[in-house]
């Protein structure tokens, strides 16, 4: 697997609950502590998803220990937006807040369009296979994006 070119990314979505946190830990998995990844939301008003933690572990991906923060957190624990070399966007929201804070640095944005599995299904059955439909879409832009 090719490293990025990049040394530090941040995923981001709308509440760092289900997609960012499934691409930080992925990311990890696949790279380790060669690439440094992060994860945050527009807001911080939701904690971390069971069905994420859930269809993450099935590939061996652990986020129950992960606590959502929001990117004014993140900058107020002294982490600055400035310090990634990338940024990526997993929905419309976050890419716009994105784009607005890293408008004055040379931050990377990148959007990639993820579906968002929450309100799918009725059943467990059913939102165990949406949220593996977005664990499964986030781990192939990955691949696709980093060989």
């Amino acid at each position: 697997m090719g490293l990025p070119s990049v040394q530090s990314i941040l995923f981001c979505c709308d509440h760092n609950a289900v997609r960012s946190p499934m691409a930080e830990g992925i990311m990890k998995q696949m790279f380790g502590t060669d690439v440094y990844v992060q994860s945050v939301g527009v807001m911080n008003d939701l904690e971390i998803d069971g069905f994420a933690i859930a269809v993450c572990a099935e590939i061996g991906v652990e986020l129950s220990r992960h606590r959502s923060r929001s990117f004014d957190e993140m900058e107020q624990l002294g982490e600055p937006l400035s310090s990634f070399d990338m940024v990526v966007a997993l929905s419309p929201m976050s890419q716009k807040r994105a784009l607005e804070l890293t408008r004055f640095f040379h931050t990377q944005v990148e959007y990639w369009p993820i579906l968002d599995p929450t309100g799918s299904g009725e059943t467990r059955d059913a939102k165990l296979t949406a949220y593996r439909q977005t664990r499964d879409q986030i781990r192939d832009e990955l691949t696709k994006r980093w060989g």
